[in-house]
């Protein structure tokens, strides 16, 4: 006796973003990316043609052509990510040892006019220690970078006495 057993069909909810979330996923991680390239070239062992098969993993049909050959020509390391040079880092570890140590002191005892750290100072401590060119922007990121918070100064109006700083509020009590 052969008893047939149907399954329900399941649904995602939201399925069109979804779809693009769990894409993401995929290739936010070497593995999953390695996995995702691993199921492509399984389903063109199986039979699938190269559009088909990137139809339905959410690729481009060339991608899937190319893991194929890389597959083919190298095995299974074909599917794993290479190296993806870029620029070399400007500053190295011992720049980065230099520059800690100095923002643990006041930006005065480097030979600068303020009291407090902030990106265009880092900026200008980088190009007089190492004479290479550093941006602002980049010099906020090392101070996340390196365990340090960015503060900002405080306005010289918040030391004035009580007349002056009702001057520059909105609602001043004082007439």
């Amino acid at each position: 006796m052969c008893y047939a057993f149907y399954m329900k069909a399941l649904t995602i909810s939201d399925s069109g973003t979804m779809v693009l979330a769990l894409q993401d996923e995929i290739r936010r991680s070497q593995e999953a990316r390695y996995d995702h390239r691993l199921h492509a070239v399984l389903l063109v062992a199986q039979g699938m043609t190269c559009p088909d098969a990137a139809s339905l993993l959410g690729d481009a049909p060339r991608s899937v052509q190319y893991w194929v050959n890389r597959f083919e020509q190298e095995g299974f390391s074909g599917l794993a990510d290479a190296d993806r040079p870029g620029r070399p880092r400007k500053l190295k570890e011992h720049h980065l040892d230099i520059i800690n140590m100095a923002l643990r002191k006041l930006p005065r005892d480097a030979g600068f006019s303020t009291n407090i750290w902030d990106g265009k100072t880092l900026s200008a401590f980088i190009k007089q220690q190492f004479n290479f060119d550093f941006g602002v922007r980049q010099s906020q990121r090392l101070f996340r970078q390196l365990g340090f918070r960015l503060r900002k100064p405080r306005p010289i109006i918040a030391k004035a006495d009580i007349e002056q700083q009702a001057v520059y509020k909105k609602s001043s009590e004082i007439s």
